[in-house]
């Protein structure tokens, strides 16, 4: 009888055993179904890619932490990185789980499986011609071709073995839209002999340059001018918008591509809530010159695609 109880006993403990495991191989499954959700033990992490020297940056938008937190119920820490590519592969081992990216960035890292869209930045519009900013909020901004006034310089046709400064080649206003635009045109300013391109670092010192004469021209965002107005105040005259290229859409607010569908919400919801603050909003203006944020979707970015394939297709 003794014997038979121990026997009993054991094949209790096993079963149990083996239940508990079945309900914990369930539970985690459940879990990796539903996709990665922050928690108090594991905060959400965000990465901005400066705009500004990154201490400065980094100063403007620690208050968020806090903000979000409140909103989120998790804890929340803000970080700075170098470049973008430095967020999406942040992003890619999961060490990152939102990420502030211009549109070329996010294409790459949704290319690479790394985030996935989640909103837009919302900005103030701008009218032409002297660039000042309408009361409109939009989610797409332009390029545009700047020239000294005066200049013989009248269109695009014109800008044939001329000097242009340019931003990076992973810049969608100061590279990617109008090498694309330009070279679908029939005017290839990559090409050997056509242009002398000029990196420049920031659309300030490209509007500077078209000022002192260093370059002929230069293509920066709609209405970089704007950056060096206080400095120069008569720059609006000075210096003149020649062309500008199709709608280039707003900077995003992406995510790691596996986290929870019920996340997502809860975050999308935070972020619109920011521009209903305006303490919140200051913060976002102060940082991106954001005036809130929409909700987007992949597709949007295709143009971006096309002409990021336009611009280094030789």
């Amino acid at each position: 009888m003794k014997k038979f109880k121990k026997v009993l006993l054991g094949a209790v403990t096993v079963a149990a055993a083996v239940l508990a495991t079945a309900c914990s191989s369930s539970k985690s499954s459940s879990s990796s179904a539903n996709g990665y959700t922050p928690s108090k033990s594991h905060p959400l992490t965000i990465q901005f890619v400066p705009s500004q020297a990154a201490s400065t940056l980094e100063a403007k938008a620690k208050p968020l932490e806090k903000i979000l937190s409140k909103k989120l119920g998790v804890p929340v820490k803000i970080s700075m990185s170098t470049d973008y590519n430095t967020v999406v592969e942040a992003m890619k081992s999961k060490k990152v789980d939102v990420g502030f990216l211009p549109p070329d960035g996010y294409v790459l890292a949704h290319k690479q499986k790394a985030a996935d869209v989640l909103l837009q930045a919302l900005r103030y519009g701008i009218k032409q011609p002297g660039g000042k900013l309408t009361n409109k909020l939009v989610r797409s901004y332009r390029s545009e071709i700047l020239v000294k006034k005066g200049s013989k310089i009248k269109s695009w046709k014109d800008l044939k073995g001329k000097k242009i400064a340019v931003q990076s080649s992973t810049s969608s206003a100061g590279y990617i839209f109008p090498i694309a635009e330009l070279k679908e045109k029939g005017l290839d300013l990559t090409k050997k002999g056509n242009a002398n391109l000029v990196t420049v670092t920031g659309h300030d010192q490209a509007v500077l340059d078209v000022l002192s004469g260093d370059v002929d021209a230069a293509f920066v965002f709609e209405d970089a001018r704007n950056t060096v107005k206080a400095d120069k105040p008569d720059i609006m005259s000075k210096v003149v918008p020649i062309y500008f290229t199709k709608a280039i859409p707003n900077d995003t607010i992406s995510v790691r591509s596996d986290m929870s569908k019920s996340f997502r919400k809860k975050l999308t919801k935070a972020f619109e809530s920011l521009r209903k603050d305006k303490k919140s909003l200051k913060i976002i203006e102060s940082i991106y010159s954001h005036e809130g944020y929409t909700p987007a979707k992949d597709s949007d970015f295709n143009i971006v695609r096309k002409y990021d394939k336009m611009a280094t297709d030789k």
